[in-house]
This record gives structure tokens, C-alpha cells and sequence, in this order.
């Protein structure tokens, strides 16, 4: 286990299993933690600007769905 699976593990946070690849991931993300708060609010600010776009998306597309309504022809039957 690395130290940051332990703090989580403390923290009560998710604990994952040794893996190669989950270990590489976080050798990637410790490397581009950013230093300065500065960094860290502008970082944050983009994350929340990504959700809503996708938010916004999902409303156009509930939009477009709910507008739609039933589509086709009525065929009289004898």
C-alpha cells in the first residue's frame, strides 16, 4: 500500500488493491498536484464549468426528447 492509499484508508476514504496500473495513475496525479492555491481555484473553477456544460447538455437533450412527441401517420383500418 503507498502513502496515499494509506491516508484514504485513515481518512476512511476508498482503499483499492496494489495495482500497476492504479499505482501509475497516482504517480501521475502526484505529479501534477498543483502547488499554489492559485492554481488549485483555478483548477477547481474549470471542473465545475465542465459540469455544467455537461449539465447543459443533458437539458438540451431532455429538451429535444420531450419536445418531440409522437411522430408518424394515422391509418384508418376497415
Amino acid at each position: 500500500m503507498n502513502e496515499h492509499q494509506a491516508n484514504q484508508q485513515r481518512e476512511g476514504g476508498p482503499v483499492y488493491e496494489r495495482c500497476l496500473c492504479r499505482e501509475a495513475l497516482d504517480r501521475v496525479r502526484e505529479m501534477f498536484l498543483p502547488r499554489s492555491s492559485t492554481a488549485r481555484m483555478h483548477l477547481r473553477n474549470s471542473r465545475i464549468e465542465l459540469l455544467k456544460a455537461v449539465r447543459s447538455l443533458i437539458d438540451d437533450r431532455i429538451a429535444y426528447l420531450s419536445g418531440a412527441g409522437q411522430q408518424g401517420t394515422k391509418v384508418n383500418v376497415e
